[in-house]
């Protein structure tokens, strides 16, 4: 049986976690609100260029894969599940370095909400629909925001590593 062990780097990234366990509310309170309120569909305009939806999404980023026939739904959790635990371990190994360790746990409460999704409903509950002059951008959740400021500020951290290293 592995033995857990609560030292310095464990209890530093805890607070990583939390922000990641925020996320993951926050992204399955507003689903469980769209599911309760809206069905498959429905639409209610908030400004000129920002709609709440009511979108299923089988697929991954940008619906890819959406119309294959049901395995990916079982390949998406999976890669899910395993960026979950990377994330995880990463975060056990790099607690002090605040804007990666931020990055990640953005990403890991956003792919642990998608996770959730797929499991319990076969696909991902989108609801923010951003549009300009008939254009929509691809419906999408907290998690897929958290997952996207998550790889923004990931390049963002590598970009100043690097500066810091030629400097």
């Amino acid at each position: 049986m592995a033995k857990i062990t609560f030292g310095k780097s464990s209890s530093s990234m805890l607070p990583w976690l939390g922000l990641a366990l925020i996320l993951l509310i926050a992204d399955q309170f507003t689903k469980v609100l769209i599911l309760g309120y809206y069905r498959l569909g429905d639409a209610t305009t908030v400004t000129s260029f920002f709609n709440i939806v009511r979108v299923h999404n089988t697929g991954a980023a940008f619906s890819f894969l959406a119309s294959a026939s049901g395995w990916q739904r079982w390949f998406f959790t999976a890669i899910g599940v395993v960026a979950a635990l990377f994330i995880v371990w990463m975060l056990k190994s790099h607690p002090g370095q605040k804007l990666f360790s931020f990055a990640l746990a953005c990403i890991l409460g956003g792919a642990v909400g998608n996770v959730i999704d797929r499991t319990l409903h076969g696909y991902v509950v989108d609801f923010l629909d951003v549009h300009y002059a008939g254009w929509h951008f691809p419906a999408f959740n907290i998690a897929d925001a958290a997952i996207s400021i998550g790889a923004a500020c990931l390049i963002l951290d590598e970009l100043l590593r690097v500066r810091r290293a030629k400097g």
